[in-house]
């Protein structure tokens, strides 16, 4: 295997296994009271509102068109590019008190005083109701991810590991989450398939991990389980590195440079690859160790013959 650079030594990851779950614990918990209080920033996704799509003659400056959008009825304007700098996309919240039609106008309006050969290529209305089955549908997504990953790590491993591997999914999630609630980040669609997306990057970060324990609980006959469960982590940190460095520069570049559109999904997925990376080893393995995982629990089942345990007839 193609390693970045080879370590003889074992290093001890659990010696701060403690402190930094009980970091974790902390976070979940904030989580929960963050999005308990404050609750989440939902985007116009999932709430409703009107979309319009408009094409100018020339790459348009997009902080001077919303320095324009002074109107009442253009309040709230999302504005963004959408596919080129010529093509702009603005989001309009739904006001009970204004018609769309209305809004739309205003739009409009300070378009044509940036450029008059402005082009209105799209309108889309998008109701409360349907934003409200958007979002349980959202969540209806990420609940039946974590059930499949639960019956296929049940299969796989034996249940202290998937047990931990689905705390680790659980937490990574949660924190996520978190986070959006806390600084009140817009979460929109492009975020949800971020969560999504983290949801996967953390299991195979974590599968990874769980195959060299199992590896090693069988080919390591002396040694403790925190003892095995750090070799194994130290044979696979060459692997993490990376995978999680060449993640993330993908990731920034998106975050930086990728625009407005997916800059939430960019923002979840840099939370999710720098949570999802230490909760593979603080979370998914210490929890398995506090569970009583040995090498006992790593030995396949021995199955019984019919007719072993009956005297042989052979002379």
């Amino acid at each position: 295997m193609f390693q970045i650079f080879s370590v003889k030594k074992t290093v001890n990851f659990l010696r701060h296994a403690m402190p930094i779950s009980i970091m974790s614990m902390v976070l979940v918990i904030a989580s929960f009271v963050s999005l308990g209080v404050q609750g989440i920033n939902w985007g116009l996704d999932f709430t409703g509102g009107t979309v319009v799509e408009m094409e100018f003659s020339a790459p348009v400056d997009l902080n001077a068109l919303r320095a324009t959008m002074t109107s009442d009825e253009a309040d709230g304007a999302v504005v963004q590019n959408f596919g080129s700098s010529r093509d702009v996309l603005v989001r309009l919240p739904v006001r009970s008190e204004l018609k769309s039609d209305a809004q739309v106008n205003a739009v409009l309006t300070a378009a044509q005083s940036i450029d008059a050969g402005v082009v209105q290529k799209r309108v889309e209305f998008v109701g409360p109701q349907v934003g409200k089955e958007l979002a349980e549908q959202g969540g209806l997504a990420v609940i039946v991810a974590l059930i499949c990953i639960l019956i296929y790590v049940s299969f796989r491993f034996e249940w202290r590991l998937a047990a931990g591997s689905v705390a680790a999914l659980a937490h990574d999630v949660i924190v996520t989450l978190g986070v959006f609630s806390l600084l009140q980040l817009e979460f929109d669609l492009t975020v949800l398939a971020g969560l999504l997306t983290v949801v996967g990057y953390s299991l195979n970060d974590t599968i990874v991990v769980y195959d060299r324990i199992r590896e090693n609980f069988l080919k390591m006959r002396k040694g403790t389980p925190e003892e095995i469960v750090n070799t194994s982590i130290t044979q696979t940190m060459s692997r993490t590195v990376i995978t999680t460095g060449t993640t993330l520069i993908t990731v920034i570049a998106l975050f930086l440079k990728g625009g407005t559109m997916i800059h939430g999904f960019a923002t979840a997925l840099l939370l999710g690859i720098f949570v999802g990376t230490y909760s593979s080893i603080y979370v998914a393995s210490y929890l398995a160790i506090k569970l009583g995982i040995n090498r006992e629990h790593m030995l396949p089942v021995e199955i019984e013959k019919e007719g072993a345990d009956q005297p042989s007839m052979m002379p």
